[in-house]
């Protein structure tokens, strides 16, 4: 065991201490892992858009001081009660989402919506004991989704790590553990198209371009890119989308504009946005008899999703997406191998750096929409 296991740790985390102000670097405690319970040094962080989502505290209830971050990669310091797993020392994906594999969505093929551990944004406690592991000064401080890595050390319930290959580096894994995973799965595990099809992502932000890499690795051989940002479509080709279509530049709806392009409709299509309106398109899109429209983006509360029925009667399917469809425990370590053959890639996601200190740079970066995705290098 490490000397410091059954100890509280000093680090230092970055505390969002009130909605849309930077993060503060702080020195914070720690405690050990409870009951089910692994304690994690975190190397390597990668911003995600759900972290500026929920630290802007736009249209969710507000929960500060918070340490946000999920899509990360570690090393296992120490393990509490009951852990036989994980050991100290294991090189690991800590994941917002949970695999107890023992409740009917754990057991079950077809489902990874894990009852105990699936995403809850407004809990920010752990589960064992409603109490959190951060402090400062003596006072809480808030987790977020079961993660919270904008720390150099974390607790996570041993259901939200996945042991990896020691040999992954770690600067590169870390961004499988959310948005790669999501938009890739989402095109290879449930859009399925086979190889050949047409293939439209709505949305080219990481998550979009993930599941056109998912589309060119599946043999897609049309992928069309949609997003209102034509700045992002250069980027885009690296990922094999090879046309593209910013809905404002067109005087009708972009659904027809793709349906002309491909004479009826694409095979699949993808959507990366959690625009509703982009979500009508994406299923109106795919062709008539046998096309998939796969929803990923998070709506607004109280969004709707309106088609004609007859959308339905003509035999085009309308499926949801949550992580790509991975179970986290089961198939994670599975991915990673794939990048270790090369059977994908990952370095062109990662456009940009920064070492710990200047974690509020990344988040400029994210709301300039400069670069897919910004590693943070927690430098212990």
């Amino acid at each position: 065991m490490s000397n410091t296991a059954g100890k509280v740790i000093k680090c230092k985390a970055a505390v969002a201490w009130e909605a849309g102000k930077p993060l503060v670097i702080e020195e914070v405690e720690v405690a050990p892992p409870q009951k089910h319970e692994v304690r994690l040094k975190i190397l390597f962080n990668a911003l995600c858009h759900t972290d500026v989502y929920f630290w802007e505290a736009k249209g969710q209830n507000p929960l500060f001081p918070r340490i946000l971050g999920h899509e990360a990669a570690g090393i296992v310091e120490s393990v509490g009660e009951g852990v036989t797993e994980l050991r100290p020392g294991d090189h690991v994906l800590p994941v917002f989402t949970g695999e107890c594999r023992e409740c009917a969505h754990c057991k079950s093929e077809e489902s990874n919506l894990c009852e105990l551990l699936r995403i809850n944004t407004d809990r920010g406690t752990m589960l064992n004991d409603g109490k959190t592991r951060f402090s400062k000064d003596g006072k809480p401080i808030y987790h977020f989704v079961g993660t919270s890595t904008f720390s150099q050390y974390t607790v996570s319930h041993v259901g939200s790590v996945v042991k990896i290959n020691p040999a992954a580096p770690l600067d590169k894994v870390c961004i499988l553990s959310c948005g790669v995973c999501t938009g890739f799965g989402a095109t290879v595990n449930v859009a399925k198209p086979k190889k050949g099809s047409t293939v439209a992502i709505f949305g080219l932000g990481a998550v979009g371009l993930a599941a056109a890499e998912g589309a060119r690795v599946s043999g897609a051989s049309r992928i069309i890119g949609v997003d209102l940002n034509s700045n992002r479509f250069e980027a885009a080709k690296k990922f094999g989308v090879s046309e593209f279509v910013n809905p404002k530049d067109h005087n009708k709806p972009v659904q027809e504009v793709i349906a002309e392009m491909t004479n009826g409709g694409v095979d699949r299509s993808v959507e990366c946005t959690g625009s509703v309106q982009a979500m009508i398109s994406a299923f109106e899109c795919v062709h008539d008899g046998w096309g998939v429209a796969v929803l990923v983006g998070v709506p607004k509360k109280d969004d709707e999703f309106k088609t004609h029925p007859m959308n339905f009667l003509q035999e085009r399917t309308l499926k949801g997406a949550f992580y790509g469809n991975y179970k986290p425990r089961t198939d994670l370590p599975g991915v990673v191998e794939k990048y270790m053959n090369k059977e994908m890639e990952l370095d062109k996601f990662i456009t940009h750096s920064v070492p710990f200190y200047e974690i509020n740079k990344a988040f400029e970066y994210m709301l300039a929409g400069q670069g897919i995705r910004c590693i943070i290098r927690m430098e212990h």
